[in-house]
């Protein structure tokens, strides 16, 4: 009997609920907490427009361009290999050392001297010299130490150290994906604690995810299942498509053998954006540069 009661009461103590008061705040009181909704431009050609905010003016609703992606935001950019994911990031990180905001470059696939090499090529290509910039780009190498790549706790408190002792504003992650490729059980938890970390530092932040071959093309999930898209604030997918066929030749009007490339922005809970697809490109200088609606060119066959 004194057996019975004792677990009958291990189990009361266990289960009781009690109120978190502190997890209560009035709308009012969060709002005077949120930061002003402004844009980070991308370095990315026809990017940042994509983006914007509602105002009303004299009584009717206005759109009003955002200039990039939103400030704090998290960002998931995902497409399957060779479609210009690391090229975007990179590009980003450029642009916003010259802006004079430090970045912090967490590379998970590439060691850092090669991901530097590439830093540097992509800065020549968008005019910039990369010796005013260098300075700015902090490199944390999980992709050399396994002591980052497979321990979480090591790499967000290096990431602390060097957001603290170098005033970093952006983190670029390429790829989250590399940080639980052999655990995708995981991968909501990783993802979650990354995306909590990015908010409690104030970070602008991109997460670069590799979609497994088999996913379709413009859908937003990646390896790991929908852990990426249904935590971060926005996801951004590349796409591409080879034109094998006189069907598929005859609906994006290219000629057979040439590779269609695809951007979409799937949802940003952060601000208002485009939903249409557009074109993409990837220059011969190794710059992305998104383009037109699809929509546009089957207008232009209808009429």
């Amino acid at each position: 009997m004194m057996k019975q009661q004792n677990v009958a009461a291990g189990a009361e103590a266990y289960s009781k609920p009690e109120v978190i008061k502190e997890g209560i705040i009035v709308a009012e009181a969060a709002l005077a907490q949120a930061p002003p909704l402004e844009g980070v431009p991308t370095g990315v050609e026809g990017v940042d427009d994509l983006f914007f905010r509602v105002e009303a003016q004299e009584g009717r609703i206005h759109k009003v361009s955002l200039g990039g992606i939103p400030r704090y935001a998290v960002m998931n950019l995902t497409g399957v290999s060779d479609t210009g994911k690391s090229l975007f990031v990179e590009q980003f990180a450029c642009k916003q050392a010259s802006r004079g905001e430090p970045v912090a470059f967490i590379t998970v696939e590439s060691p850092a001297p090669f991901v530097a090499a590439g830093l540097k090529l992509r800065a020549a290509a968008m005019g910039l010299d990369f010796q005013t910039l260098e300075n700015r780009i902090v490199l944390i190498d999980a992709a050399s130490h396994t002591a980052l790549r497979e321990e979480l706790p090591n790499l967000l408190e290096t990431l602390a150290y060097v957001i603290k002792n170098y005033k970093v504003r952006h983190t670029i992650i390429d790829s989250v994906t590399g940080l639980y490729e052999h655990r995708e059980m995981m991968a909501r938890a990783v993802v979650r604690r990354l995306f909590n970390f990015m908010k409690k530092w104030h970070q602008t932040a991109l997460f670069v995810s590799q979609k497994r071959s088999g996913h379709e093309e413009l859908t937003a999930e990646a390896a790991g299942g929908y852990a990426v898209g249904h935590i971060v604030d926005g996801s951004i997918v590349l796409a591409k498509e080879l034109i094998s066929s006189q069907y598929t030749a005859r609906i994006y009007h290219r000629a057979i053998g040439e590779v269609v490339r695809l951007f979409r922005i799937d949802g940003c809970r952060m601000a208002g954006h485009d939903t249409r697809t557009h074109w993409m490109e990837i220059t011969d200088t190794g710059l992305i540069r998104v383009l037109q609606p699809v929509s546009e060119l089957f207008n232009k066959g209808k009429e």
